[in-house]
């Protein structure tokens, strides 16, 4: 295995942070308007071995109670789909993350599916063992995001409901 890159510099300056955001609610939009066709791989191109699959998980804020809609990587594992609450190696969860936490019955949207209901949990310390190498071989930054922060990256298990 592939020694970790270093993390980039400027990685959390508030400018990539908006660029992030606004790059994902455009993402959500191509993804809605062509139910997936565009927006529901990350990746393609030369030099990468296979895109790596994008869903839509809706979610609630647990304080303010709006609805929000992020773009994740995710890996299928029979009837469940399994996240990353990655956020590229910040020091803190994502807010989809906490938000799930809060309200785990949400739904999801793959490729031509419209929504897909489910429940959230996080994987436990031997589940996500088992996972983890699989996350990896689906997306090789989520090993570079771990060891960019010093917090255990929460792997999320979306079952059906």
């Amino acid at each position: 295995m592939a020694l970790p890159k270093e993390k980039p510099d400027g990685l959390d300056k508030p400018i990539v942070v908006k660029i992030i955001k606004y790059g994902a609610k455009a993402n959500v939009a191509l993804f809605r308007l062509t139910n997936g066709r565009i927006g529901s791989k990350w990746r393609i191109g030369a030099g990468w071995k296979k895109p790596v699959p994008v869903l839509l998980l809706d979610h609630v804020g647990r304080k303010s109670g709006t609805s929000f809609t992020t773009p994740l990587l995710y890996m299928a594992d029979g009837q469940d789909v399994v996240v990353v609450a990655s956020q590229g190696g910040l020091p803190k969860n994502p807010q989809w993350y906490a938000n799930l936490m809060a309200r785990p019955d949400t739904s999801i949207h793959l490729k031509k599916e419209r929504a897909r209901a489910v429940r959230a949990r996080v994987a436990d310390a031997r589940e996500r063992e088992l996972l983890w190498p699989r996350l990896v071989d689906v997306y090789a930054d989520f090993e570079n995001y771990q060891s960019w922060t010093d917090r255990e990256i929460p792997v999320v298990v979306l079952e059906p409901r």
